[in-house]
């Protein structure tokens, strides 16, 4: 493993093309806000449940860890295709599956029962929003608006939720653009979003960077030529790395992996930098509980 040095900025990409960067994307959920830290534990099981009504399922054990890959795999993407990924389980095990959009209501209307007192604590003022975001997010919004970037908000959430939410931690501001999912779940992808920016902007891959923790929005960022950044945030202990999500992110093709934004200043003035000898990289094994 290769970091900048005194760092938990790990360089997999050491090539990428830096300071030209004008526009930035960020995912929402694990990226920016913890507000939904735990849905994998409620999409899943919800899942295996209804999987395991089917006529012709299998064990537990093996629903599980069908349903635990797919849903990871299909993380960053909106909601539906999850859903839409259910139905298909659903059938192959000779049931009869629900609309897809039944199956997302059912979830979010599980997952609201986990999210509802942060969200009702952060409007009231008993809940601070830095407890409820990766640590050093709104230093990294601020250090980006300082520098002249725009940055723009993109999830697999339903927008309305995104839009409440991220002003529930007074996120709004830093934002040029919020986009989240529709119920039209054809009309909206991250990676419209990205083409679109690109577009609008007339920018080239080396202005635009991503930093997201899961596999499509870095996938989708690579594909048009962009810096990918992963974020292998530990959502529940608010500290160190998620190894897990490390390899998938890097599998995905991020340049950059961190475990949150604390060393954003780094992290800033390395992307914003030029030339390799401004930076002492070095090959080492990190401690992430420090």
């Amino acid at each position: 493993m290769t970091f900048l040095e005194n760092t938990h900025i790990e360089i997999i990409n050491p090539h990428v093309p830096r300071g030209h960067i004008r526009h930035a994307l960020f995912d929402f959920d694990g990226t920016v806000s913890l507000i939904r830290e735990g849905w994998q534990g409620v999409m899943i099981p919800m899942m295996v449940e209804v999987l395991l009504e089917t006529p012709k399922h299998k064990g537990e054990a093996e629903l599980r860890a069908l349903v635990t890959e797919f849903v990871a795999q299909l993380t960053g993407k909106q909601t539906i295709y999850q859903m839409i990924q259910l139905c298909e389980e659903v059938r192959q095990r000779g049931g009869e599956p629900l609309d897809p959009l039944e199956y997302k209501w059912m979830y979010l209307d599980q997952l609201w029962e986990r999210i509802e007192g942060r969200v009702a604590g952060l409007k009231s003022g008993e809940i601070e929003p830095g407890e409820m975001m990766v640590p050093g997010a709104m230093p990294m919004l601020e250090t980006l608006r300082a520098r002249g970037v725009s940055c723009y908000l993109a999830s697999g959430t339903d927008e309305v939720y995104v839009l409440d939410e991220a002003a529930a931690l007074g996120l709004l501001p830093y934002f040029a653009s919020v986009y989240g999912a529709l119920d039209d779940y054809q009309n909206y992808s991250k990676k419209m979003v990205i083409e679109r920016i690109l577009d609008e902007h007339r920018l080239s891959g080396s202005e635009f960077v991503t930093f997201g923790d899961g596999y499509v929005e870095i996938e989708d960022t690579k594909a048009v030529g962009g810096i990918a950044v992963g974020i292998a945030s530990d959502e529940v202990n608010r500290q160190g790395i998620n190894e897990w999500k490390r390899k998938r992110l890097i599998q995905a093709g991020a340049d950059l992996i961190i475990p949150d934004f604390r060393q954003h200043e780094q992290l800033v003035a390395y992307l914003f930098g030029s030339g390799q000898n401004l930076w002492k990289v070095v090959a080492t094994s990190v401690a992430w509980n420090d």
